[in-house]
């Protein structure tokens, strides 16, 4: 069963694109959401056998790699963490698989399109149940793989190229950092199993890396730690290496909420979680984790406040949500991060899949400013992305409430300045995504038409059927999967994570965060109920408030701020100028035109042919046809001969230095006969061409 988990989603993928052209379009939607359904069953299997039950299982199938001191086996791991990602990758998969036989239906190619699903479902299951580094980094490349594929998938718009190659950069910015990573820990441990290595991590803490360029040395635990994260940042989209995620948008809609919002993104946080046992001992690169984490939840709640993309908007959220997990890791409070990880994979994939329902009903529209008075037109969608916003938003009750408000009062109930910077700007945070979340909403389905009259009249329509069930399930698991998990995941005194996860006793501020003033556990409910009555406000409901929105445009200072954050606080700007056109500029200038062009074509293949060419022209005047010329190459090589037997008879002796040292020079006889048998050749050339010539010549006097 548990092998079935991971392998079924491959067997489909094969099936789907390699014979796509002879079970057709439905024929690879029934079979790749079959096994997407099926796999989804077999993990809540798991989930009930490992997580409740707490049975682990380990299975090992072979060795992969057997060389000197590294031994890598293909084998799986099922434990608590490993069960709860298998629940959400499975589901989010499997809903998304049925939702895209609608979403997809009129595209000719959706047999490809359900294969790369499969595929992607399939290095990600290989990325959760890994047992090694190795094997986890092959379901991680993978994953990467798909990506590209999927972002790509209209492969003849040009935005959809530049955003996958653009994701697919910056993720290998964050792969070659988690590739160190993972090379120091072969160097320290000897080893790349989680087992091995988690074990032997308290009697490391000492352990030094010596950089011999700089001649420093480092502490082994936290430079590792620090390239492990790097890797987390490229795939969780952090502050640096975030640019990928919004610009993924332009794939379709179920790739948006499969990768970018519940999956792939989340396969960072998940490295960080799985290597707790490692982290707890490198204190320094958790308060730097921390920090990057608070600031990326800041920066793109700021940024998503004035994007008009609805996707855009959701994609922002998304990578604000992952520096909530991210910064929740950094205070050693793991399981609620991945708590908010589950929880986020459901509303955000509703979100994303409502936003597609939206666009497929305005003929492929997402300017949100094109929108509007859609509530009545397609109410379904509406009820949905309502649910979605206001679990984001973390309001009462619901799904997102019962983990983002436990991170900020485990952060509060640090009482350090690293977990006071992280809760302070998480709750500001919070003010901002109540704010875009009713924005949204506003514009797109509250306020008055912007749309032409003849696309409301002929492609205006609510979900179909195939399209609504994956909807109204996630917005079950919306509302109700918080309250339900909960205790069993994050309640005082529960063993359900058993092994998986480790939190070191001097860090564990559980107990603290239950006695933290009321005022400050109400601050985020409170800010985000005036974020969304002041998105609601200045955005048009109110007329009054609306023309004092609209009169901050005229100070420049305001035009600042708004072209400041619109324009994403410059980092693609400052990524393009001083980085992309530099690093073109010294390819062509210097590589291409100085190197490729320039030195390796004068001392490589086309200079050596110059070069031959222009021995062969001078070797060529030696052929003058005069007999007394070459008498007198003939007499030269004679002399050379004699030279050097005269020379290797005087040298042969040995001649004594002041040190005593003997200094011989040998030359070997054998060179005598090759040398005389090329003169006695070049001689009867010589007799030939002569005698030839005088033929000839004897010949024209005759005539």
């Amino acid at each position: 069963m548990y092998l079935l988990i991971v392998f079924l989603p491959l067997i489909a993928a094969l099936i789907s694109g390699f014979s796509g052209r002879w079970i057709g379009k439905s024929g690879a939607g029934i079979v790749t959401s079959t096994s997407a359904i099926i796999t989804c069953i077999l993990s809540i299997i798991a989930f009930y056998e490992v997580g409740i039950c707490g049975s682990p299982c380990y299975i090992e199938l072979f060795t992969w790699i057997d060389s000197e001191m590294l031994d890598i086996s293909w084998g799986f791991l099922f434990d608590s963490l490993t069960v709860v990602m298998l629940i959400v990758v499975t589901s989010v998969s499997c809903l998304v698989h049925i939702y895209s036989i609608g979403y997809m239906s009129h595209d000719p190619h959706l047999p490809r399109f359900m294969s790369y699903l499969s595929f992607f479902t399939f290095f990600m299951l290989m990325l959760v149940t890994a047992h090694n580094f190795i094997q986890m980094f092959l379901g991680w490349e993978g994953v990467g793989l798909c990506s590209y594929l999927l972002i790509n998938f209209w492969y003849t718009r040009i935005q959809a190229n530049k955003a996958a190659i653009k994701a697919m950069i910056m993720n290998r910015i964050g792969d070659f950092g988690l590739s160190l990573g993972m090379m120091g820990i072969f160097f320290i441990f000897k080893s790349m199993d989680f087992a091995t290595v988690f074990a032997l991590t308290p009697y490391m803490v000492e352990e030094k890396i010596v950089f011999n360029s700089i001649g420093c040395e480092f502490n082994a635990l936290t430079i590792i730690g620090l390239f492990l994260f790097i890797g987390s940042v490229g795939k969780s989209a952090q502050l640096g290496l975030h640019t990928w995620l919004p610009d993924a948008m332009e794939g379709p809609t179920p790739v948006s909420a499969l990768i970018h919002a519940a999956t792939m993104v989340t396969a960072g946080v998940f490295l960080i979680v799985r290597t707790s046992p490692f982290f707890e001992y490198a204190p320094n690169a958790l308060t730097i984790i921390t920090f990057i984490g608070a600031t990326t939840a800041f920066f793109a709640a700021t940024t998503g406040m004035l994007q008009n993309d609805i996707k855009r908007v959701i994609a922002y959220s998304t990578c604000s949500q992952l520096g909530y997990m991210t910064f929740a890791c950094g205070i050693s409070s793991y399981s609620v991060s991945l708590f908010h990880l589950m929880n986020h994979a459901f509303f955000k994939a509703l979100l994303f899949l409502s936003a597609g329902c939206v666009i497929h009903a305005l003929a492929d529209e997402q300017d949100m400013r094109k929108m509007g008075g859609l509530v009545k037109i397609i109410p379904l969608t509406y009820t949905m992305i309502l649910i979605g916003s206001m679990s984001l938003m973390g309001f009462p009750f619901l799904t997102g409430f019962y983990s983002k408000d436990v991170i900020l009062e485990l952060a509060y109930s640090k009482y350090t300045v690293s977990g006071s910077f992280a809760h302070w700007l998480g709750t500001v945070s919070a003010f901002f995504t109540a704010y875009y979340s009713f924005r949204l909403i506003y514009y797109t389905f509250l306020t008055k038409p912007n749309l032409s009259k003849s696309i409301l009249e002929k492609y205006a329509h609510d979900a179909p059927l195939i399209m609504s069930i994956p909807l109204l399930i996630l917005a079950l698991g919306s509302i109700f999967i918080g309250y339900l998990m909960k205790d069993m995941m994050i309640g005082l005194g529960t063993d359900f994570w058993g092994n998986s996860i480790y939190t070191h006793p001097y860090h564990n501020s559980m107990v603290d965060s239950e006695f933290i003033p009321t005022s400050i556990k109400l601050l985020p409910v409170i800010l985000s109920l005036i974020g969304a009555f002041l998105a609601l406000l200045l955005n048009g409901f109110h007329s009054n408030a609306y023309k004092l929105y609209q009169s901050m445009v005229h100070f420049s200072f305001m035009r600042e701020i708004y072209r400041f954050l619109n324009k994403r606080w410059y980092f693609d700007l400052i990524y393009n100028e001083f980085i992309g056109k530099k690093l073109l500029s010294f390819g062509y200038n210097n590589s291409f035109k100085l190197l490729d062009k320039g030195l390796i074509e004068i001392i490589g293949p086309y200079g050596l042919e110059k070069l031959m060419k222009n021995l062969t022209n001078k070797i060529r005047l030696l052929q003058t046809g005069y007999l007394y010329h070459y008498a007198f190459i003939f007499l030269i090589g004679i002399v050379s001969i004699l030279t050097m037997c005269v020379v290797q008879a005087i040298i042969y002796t040995n001649i004594h230095t002041g040190e005593g040292t003997m200094i011989s020079i040998w030359y070997d006889s054998r060179l005598y006969l090759i040398q005389l048998l090329t003169l006695l050749f070049y001689y009867f050339n010589i007799s030939t061409r002569s005698e030839h010539i005088k033929n000839t010549v004897q010949v024209r006097l005759d005539k």
